[in-house]
């Protein structure tokens, strides 16, 4: 983006303003693309009191020596490097080198000269060493710092109490270790700790209930242990409680539910217990967000939850809940995901017709609950109308017993359905193939019988990607095969079938779905050969046909399926020699095993050779090979483009040391 910069007198410059004597004193230019280094002359501008060049494309080092009157400095968002190795100007009140790549350690003198110092943050970068706490020290009156996203690392040594007028502490996403800084709970003026995904150590003081002007405590991801301080209840001003993957016991304070001004409450992954029936959620009106989940919480699900109508997000998966769900959370209007899975909760039917009057609701999980029930069918919510707005659905590892309900076809929005782990007879319905938005279908280990339907192969979000793409986060991350997840886009495409009693050939429309990552048609009863139209799937990741009965041989237009990082045709009636190039040339022989007629390199079998008068010459007969158990887990993965595959997919974590599903 080009700077006006054509007048001759430089103070009517874009971006430049002058003081009354012609004297340049502020410099700014975000956002303008601008390139290269930093020119030592602007050190010349002795006037110069605020320079912004955030969100440009500066390398190299900032002189930052040559620059003596500066109250204000932004070169966030930068390619900046080197470390500091200088003294701060003792004018400037403003700092921000966030989201660059400044390095090493910062030492003591670097703040000795800047005793007005207000607000220092160089969050995302590459500093290293311990916590420079010598800011409190030399800059008493600092109100914000930001230090997180860095490789900081050791204990946080005594000091930051110094800092009387500290509003905003973060230091998360580095190495810290230690107890949490005692000195800490004595500033007063608090309103912000954020020490989350550290190595943190033992157990938050109760003096934490002091600072009373604490809105937002984020002490997730460390390994934190003992009780959550009994008196949180003091904190009227306390929004955002995150405590999430730690190594907390005890039960949840009842004074925690008189923080009134809660929004966000997430106490995950812990060790906490307890009759959740006893907290009364009803004084907290402005929640939006609950998160109990992968705890061991015993009783019903509490109806005061039913009082808190700002509700958008509830997770208690994975504890010790028994009963049904309340029919009050019909009147949570504004509930978008709700996951109760791995619980002992009942009445299947009647839970579907409650939550089917919430709204709003997009994404629930109730896999692993209502053990043996009968799968709620037409009869049970056919005059019903819900759901319109729900794009995730589980109900996996239920047990439930029946048929595939027609009314899931009505949800247009469905984008995921979990159908996995029940006692689930019949057919798979065709109508499955006109919905219009699925583009995850688990209907594995059920007892499905018939032909898999060739209207499968018309799933439109799998056939082409001509919808707008949701890119917006969910309200709470959730599990997907073992990985984390924030929004839905992210999702790997696949249609998951195996280890159901399916027969007939693969259908060849599958060859449609070019935006499917994984197929799984394990452990059924298909037979033909396989279709040469999968090579058209050139976005697959992941194929599993083993354990059925598959003949022909392996086509060689596979070999075009570049991204394919696992293959296992195991356990089959293939023939002929296995393909050669391509991702083939990664894959073991644990991939083909079970094929006595396959032949190859790979299988160190030889294949026969053409006579001249064309006929085949036989080969000896190879061993029986050994039977291999037909989960993709336990075979080993081809490498190639897998790296990449695991690199993308890593980004999109919101790490957790300790595991939750939904």
């Amino acid at each position: 983006i080009p700077l006006n910069w054509s007048s001759v007198d430089c103070c009517k410059w874009e971006g430049v303003t002058c003081n009354r004597d012609s004297h340049v004193t502020h410099l700014s230019t975000p956002g303008k693309r601008i390139s290269g280094t930093i020119t030592p002359f602007l050190g010349n501008l002795t006037f110069l009191s605020h320079l912004n060049l955030s969100h440009n494309q500066f390398s190299g080092a900032f002189p930052f020596t040559l620059f003596h009157t500066l109250k204000s400095l932004d070169l966030s968002y930068n390619l900046l490097s080197g470390t500091p190795n200088y003294s701060l100007p003792v004018s400037i009140r403003t700092i921000d080198l966030s989201s660059n790549r400044f390095n090493g350690s910062i030492q003591s003198p670097f703040f000795n000269g800047a005793p007005r110092l207000i607000s220092f943050n160089v969050s995302n970068n590459s500093f290293t060493g311990p916590l420079p706490v010598s800011i409190c020290i030399a800059s008493r009156h600092v109100k914000f710092l930001d230090f997180s996203m860095n490789k900081f690392s050791g204990n946080v040594s005594q000091g930051i109490g110094r800092c009387s007028k500290l509003e905003i502490f973060r230091a998360g996403l580095n190495s810290l270790s230690g107890w949490l800084p005692f000195d800490l709970y004595s500033v007063k003026s608090l309103r912000e700790i954020f020490l989350a995904n550290n190595q943190f150590t033992g157990s938050i003081n109760s003096s934490i209930a002091l600072l009373s002007n604490l809105s937002v405590i984020d002490l997730h991801q460390n390994e934190l242990t003992g009780e959550i301080p009994k008196d949180f209840g003091l904190l009227s001003n306390l929004s955002q409680l995150i405590l999430h993957s730690n190594n907390l016991n005890g039960s949840v304070p009842p004074s925690l539910m008189n923080c009134t001004s809660m929004k966000t409450l997430l106490l995950r992954n812990n060790h906490l217990r307890g009759e959740i029936m006893s907290l009364d959620f009803s004084p907290l009106q402005k929640l939006e967000a609950i998160d109990f989940g992968n705890n061991s919480f015993v009783g019903n699900i509490p109806v005061s939850l039913c009082l808190c109508r700002s509700l958008v997000a509830v997770r208690f998966a994975y504890n010790q809940l028994t009963g049904e769900i309340p029919a009050c959370m019909a009147g949570l209007k504004s509930l978008s995901h709700l996951s109760l899975s791995d619980n002992f909760l009942s009445n299947v039917v009647g839970a579907l017709r409650i939550l089917m009057r919430c709204d709003d609701l997009s994404v629930l999980f109730l896999s692993r609950c209502f053990k043996d029930e009968p799968v709620p069918n037409d009869d049970h919510l056919a005059h019903l109308s819900g759901f319109q707005n729900l794009q995730i659905l589980t109900l996996g590892g239920c047990g439930l017993k029946g048929e595939v309900p027609s009314w899931i076809g009505r949800l247009k929005k469905l984008k995921v359905l979990n159908l996995s782990y029940n006692k689930i007879t019949g057919t798979i319905p065709k109508w499955l193939g006109s919905m219009p938005s699925l583009f995850v279908l688990n209907i594995t280990r059920n007892h499905l019988t018939g032909e898999l339907p060739r209207e499968i192969g018309n799933l439109k979000a799998l056939v082409s990607d001509d919808t707008d793409p949701n890119l917006s986060n969910l309200a709470l991350p959730f599990l997907f095969d073992s990985l984390q997840y924030n929004r839905l886009f992210n999702l790997p495409r696949g249609i998951k079938v195996g280890n159901n009693s399916l027969s007939g050939n693969i259908p060849a429309e599958l060859g449609n779905l070019r935006l499917l990552r994984e197929l799984d048609l394990n452990d059924n009863d298909f037979n033909g050969s396989i279709p040469s139209e999968l090579s058209r799937l050139v976005n697959l990741e992941i194929l599993d046909m083993s354990g059925n009965h598959l003949t022909g041989e392996i086509p060689e237009s596979l070999k075009k399926l570049h991204f394919l990082s696992f293959l296992t045709v195991a356990n089959n009636d293939l023939e002929g020699e296995i393909p050669k190039g391509g991702q083939f040339d990664t894959f073991t022989n644990a991939s083909f095993e079970g094929n006595p007629k396959l032949c190859g390199s790979l299988l160190q079998k030889s294949c026969p050779q053409r006579s001249a008068g064309g006929q085949d010459e036989m080969s000896p007969p190879a061993p029986a090979a050994e039977e291999l158990g037909s989960s993709w887990y336990t075979i080993p993965f081809g490498v190639g483009y897998a790296v990449g595959f695991f690199v993308v997919t890593i980004s999109l974590l919101f790490t957790s040391s300790r595991k939750w599903f939904n």
